[in-house]
């Protein structure tokens, strides 16, 4: 098992550690270990992510599977934060995202446009803020740019910045794909380079076809052993993405543990089910985490 980073390791100001200090062990397990609810699908994706369970329409149903779920925080949008959020202020930590997209365009030249700033989210009581960088997409130079503005007002602000490191454009599918071994470990990589002090990655797939200096044998706990690892003194969060099982998604969750992430970021894993069946899953989770304190 690899050693899980502190937050005393992770050259953060002041308010950065006290607000991941809060996120991390006031909440969900208390533990040093983390589990986020993301809820940005609406955008993201449009109303037909809400179709296998209709009831996750309502950011009220959201909001209170969270907090009942005990998750560390929920991750939304500002209209929501703005309209849903003071409910549940204090109770469960808000991740304020600052862009979105549509999956309305083309996603050659993906671009995730600014759309909130770090003073809303200081205004709304978030704890952290969260941030979708798009790697290896042609809109680069453009999305650095307004990374770069995000990053600095974080700093001053001392919020904690959480980068949602998705590789992306016609480079990355010639390349193995979104998902692949290389594509997920260059963007940790990425996302460490440009100062996130947390980044949430895909769990990577090393049978994928690779650049030929990635071609190896590496098992899945390898792969994510090196994920983690590029990701330096960044704490790492892996997402449930679109596996088939419980039982494969618990599975990926303990080797992501086993590795080093701080934590995991479930999303339509969990709300694209019955309420009560969503609990059970959700316990499941906390299960593994229960597993891997942080000291």
């Amino acid at each position: 098992m690899t050693a899980r980073l502190r937050l005393e390791q992770c050259g953060l100001g002041a308010g950065k550690k006290a607000r991941l200090h809060r996120i991390l062990y006031h909440h969900g397990l208390r533990n040093g270990t983390a589990l986020f609810l993301p809820y940005d699908q609406g955008l993201e994706h449009g109303p037909r992510d809400f179709f296998a369970n209709p009831r996750a329409a309502d950011p009220r149903y959201i909001m209170k599977l969270a907090l009942e779920g005990g998750f560390n925080g929920v991750a939304i949008q500002i209209g929501l934060a703005e309209k849903f959020y003071w409910d549940y202020a204090g109770e469960v930590p808000l991740i304020l995202k600052l862009n979105g997209k549509t999956e309305i365009p083309p996603e050659a030249n993906a671009l995730s446009p600014v759309h909130a700033s770090v003073e809303d989210a200081v205004r709304l009581g978030a704890d952290a803020v969260g941030y979708t960088l798009y790697v290896g997409t042609p809109a680069q130079e453009e999305d650095f740019a307004q990374f770069h503005v995000v990053r600095r007002d974080a700093q001053r602000f001392g919020i904690p910045l959480i980068v949602w490191a998705y590789p992306r454009g016609e480079a990355i599918d010639n390349k193995g794909g979104r998902d692949s071994f290389y594509a997920v470990h260059y963007a940790a990589r990425t996302a460490s380079e440009l100062g996130a002090d947390v980044v949430k990655v895909n769990f990577p797939h090393p049978e994928k076809h690779v650049p030929p200096a990635y071609l190896s044998d590496l098992g899945s706990q390898e792969a994510i052993d090196e994920v983690v690892r590029a990701a330096n003194r960044t704490l790492v969060l892996v997402s449930g993405g679109s596996l088939a099982s419980d039982e494969a998604m618990v599975e990926k969750a303990a080797e992501s543990m086993s590795a080093g992430a701080t934590g995991l970021i479930f999303g339509r894993n969990v709300w694209q089910r019955d309420y009560d069946d969503s609990l059970r899953f959700v316990a499941e989770l906390r299960d593994v985490l229960a597993k891997y304190p942080t000291p």
